[in-house]
């Protein structure tokens, strides 16, 4: 019984996803509750996941000559105020501090929500001619929303985020930035996460404050809720008109930046356990798992048992590999490494070493392989490769047998009403009509799509020409 404890506390994802969600991140020790109420600990476990990723979007920032800067935490009110729409959309979710030791501040301090104006500030002073732009600069680091509801890695009220950050002569170089920043992040998602994403346009009104336009990447989770997984915003000339970031052009005349931002957080941790974790836990896809194999030794305390296993670690040193030595049992062993989400367990005992082979097991779908000890290392980098393909290629199936369209209103609603995923339906480009579909069926347009689609003429809601194709969708 004590070997199926450990998967028991877990509560099925098709009785109650949330709860799902919840027992997985507990159970596989991602983070932990604070005094600090919607603020967590991220663990060991679930820091190295955000390592992996970090140290990935790093790499790929930086071939697109990327550098990495940290601006300070704290934003006085005074600069926050000089970007209307900007201080309005994040009023709500500022903290304030309001003295500093025993004395009142003169010019409240906001606790950074995002770091636009701080960035604009500096670029104020550092940019004066053509010559030192582009500036491209990102920062890692955390940032602080008042949250009402908070979610593990979903929504907390500290979160890790990386934001970039940049400035450019011309409106087509910042647009040319902002599209390329999401295709980053879209590749990223695909070939490091194993993560299918709709790339887009997000409407007016679901825009970020202050930006004249917001690009996303949406993901579709296990249970059909979107999820926003990164966005990119070009500002154009609205946020250095406000901060007056001139530089002096090659016909010496006085002109205006045009600035972009982008960013990804934590919430990603929770997008890969949402949308490639199963009932018995996490599953983690081979470039993102901080340990790729785990060895378990069958019988361990028979000679040898360990010294092959140990022999075996050494062999597969290229891998991110494990040896649990612990006195447990094996089929605890086993819960536990499927719990964590550990790709590959390998399993070797006295008859394995008798044969010259040991037993190697995919955590994604179970299947089971004999492998001589001459031919490990090799069979091994060839199931991971082929795990991670096919865990996207899973991820992409199920989001596409989740994704449905609709041509009127009725068929619109009753999607709505017995299924859960991604609707793809035409939209008249009027505010009014997004406003009634969030109202009557808590609905919100995702995206309107790159690849656009004619599914009819007109618009789903009021029946008027419709302009855009667009994916709806209940979401995180």
């Amino acid at each position: 019984m004590a070997d199926k404890k450990m998967v028991e506390a877990i509560t099925s994802m098709e009785e109650d996803f949330a709860q799902w969600y919840t027992d997985v991140v507990k159970k596989a020790e991602l983070t932990d509750y604070t005094s600090v109420k919607g603020c967590m600990v991220i663990r060991p476990a679930g820091y190295a996941i955000w390592e992996r990723l970090r140290n990935e979007l790093d790499k790929r920032f930086k071939e697109t000559g990327v550098q990495n800067v940290y601006l300070p935490m704290f934003i006085p009110e005074s600069l926050l105020q000089k970007e209307k729409d900007h201080v309005e959309g994040f009023a709500p979710e500022v903290a304030w501090v309001t003295e500093g030791g025993q004395q009142p501040l003169t010019d409240r301090l906001c606790v950074r929500p995002t770091s636009e104006t701080l960035f604009c500030d500096y670029y104020k002073n550092t940019v004066h001619s053509y010559r030192d732009l582009p500036q491209v600069c990102n920062q890692w680091c955390s940032v602080v929303r008042w949250e009402k509801e908070t979610r593990p890695f979903l929504r907390s009220r500290e979160f890790l985020w990386q934001e970039g950050h940049t400035a450019h002569a011309t409106a087509e170089e910042a647009e040319a930035r902002t599209v390329q920043m999401l295709n980053v992040y879209a590749d990223f998602l695909e070939e490091f996460c194993a993560i299918p994403v709709i790339k887009g346009k997000k409407t007016e009104k679901e825009k970020f404050a202050g930006a004249e336009a917001t690009y996303t990447v949406e993901a579709l989770m296990h249970d059909g809720k979107a999820l926003q997984s990164g966005t990119s915003h070009n500002f154009g000339d609205g946020f250095a008109k406000a901060f007056g970031i001139q530089f002096t052009d090659q016909n010496n005349t006085l002109q205006y930046v045009h600035q972009t931002s982008w960013g990804v957080t934590t919430r990603l941790i929770g997008a890969i356990i949402m949308v490639h974790g199963d009932n018995s836990g996490l599953v983690l896809p081979p470039l993102v798992a901080p340990t790729q194999i785990m060895i378990i030794p069958i019988q361990q305390k028979k000679d040898g048992v360990l010294a092959k296993a140990a022999e075996l670690k050494d062999m597969l040193s290229d891998f991110r590999v494990k040896l649990d030595d612990t006195d447990k049992t094996p089929g605890w062993k086993f819960s536990e490494q499927e719990m964590r989400g550990i790709p590959l367990r390998i399993e070797v005992g006295p008859k394995d070493i008798e044969a010259g082979k040991c037993v190697v097991v995919r955590r994604d779908n179970g299947e089971k392989t004999d492998v001589p000890f001459a031919e490990l290392k090799e069979k091994v980098g060839e199931i991971l490769a082929q795990m991670q393909k096919d865990m996207l290629e899973r991820a992409r199936q199920r989001r596409d047998s989740q994704t449905y369209t609709a041509k009127n209103y009725e068929e619109f609603k009753q999607i709505f009403a017995e299924k859960t995923g991604f609707v793809k339906a035409m939209w008249c480009g009027d505010r009014e009509c997004e406003d009634k579909i969030k109202e009557d069926l808590a609905v919100t347009s995702r995206c309107m799509p790159n690849d656009q689609e004619k599914i009819s003429d007109v618009c789903v809601c009021c029946g008027k020409p419709a302009t855009k194709m667009v994916y709806w969708g209940k979401a995180y």
